[in-house]
């Protein structure tokens, strides 16, 4: 599997999200994504299935070395009484000691992001997670969140897809050396249906969801793909065999939309950048 490296930081550049899964889903999947050789697993607080992927986990009986486990805190554990105990309890759900790589879920609009930077320091310093970073973030608090952070920001996972590029944040956090993990790479359905991802897909003999996955990992980013579908998780993991050209990135650079963004939540998601 090819890595993505920031800070020390070797992650898996495709990662299997459980974003919206129900407990049976993620029990169910997480054999399949580990038959096909996938050992990178995103999950959250919010997403009420910790549990069930540290027993899929656990059952699967991969060495913990070999896994790259990441979860969220969520925004309402945002709190000095809060954030460590609620990190505590999303290692005893996932069965570990130590998370692999910790993140801020959301900025939010009521605890300034130094005062969670700060707190999210604290569990790293307290050996809870090797790694942190944030999510979400726009530019000034990524900016932010790596001048004030002592430990290293590796990574700001954002909304990233072929309709929304987010070519100023890249650009931002390539600066600040700080790795981009895409979720909703897939544009909630529409890039399988994108029929000029089709018409590259048939080039290579792929399928469009291939083709916008590693449009995702070429740039150098992570990907998080996301299925409740056993064969669409072998198809997933096939996307390092090949190399998209020029032509076919100039193509894709074609769908950005200014309307592209879709998530985007009241309260939680900050001003984005243009």
């Amino acid at each position: 599997m090819q890595t993505v490296t920031a800070h020390g930081a070797a992650i898996p550049a495709l990662g299997f999200g459980v974003f919206r899964m129900s407990e049976a889903e993620v029990e169910r999947i997480i054999p399949t994504a580990i038959e096909a050789g996938l050992r990178h697993f995103d999950t959250a607080q919010i997403y009420q299935n910790e549990a069930a992927l540290g027993r899929a986990l656990r059952r699967a009986g991969v060495r913990r070395e070999d896994l790259f486990l990441t979860t969220k805190v969520w925004v309402d554990n945002y709190s000095a009484g809060r954030f460590a105990a609620s990190v505590d309890e999303s290692l005893d759900k996932l069965k570990v000691e130590q998370v692999d790589l910790l993140l801020l879920h959301w900025p939010a609009d009521k605890v300034p992001v130094a005062a969670q930077i700060e707190m999210l320091n604290a569990v790293k310093a307290a050996g809870k997670t090797r790694f942190i970073g944030v999510s979400n973030q726009n530019i000034a608090q990524m900016r932010e969140s790596v001048e004030r952070s002592g430990a290293p920001i590796v990574t700001n996972q954002i909304e990233l897809h072929p309709y929304l590029p987010q070519r100023a944040l890249v650009a931002a956090a390539q600066g600040s050396g700080v790795a981009v993990t895409a979720y909703y790479g897939m544009a909630d359905g529409a890039v399988p249906k994108d029929p000029v991802l089709q018409r590259i897909g048939a080039k290579y003999g792929k399928s469009a969801a291939q083709i916008g996955l590693r449009w995702l990992v070429q740039q150098g980013h992570i990907a998080l793909s996301k299925t409740a579908n056993p064969a669409r998780v072998a198809e997933n993991i096939e996307i390092f065999d090949f190399a998209l050209d020029e032509t076919d990135m100039a193509a894709i650079a074609g769908l950005a939309r200014s309307d592209g963004r879709l998530v985007s939540p009241p309260g939680l998601a900050p001003a984005w950048d243009a």
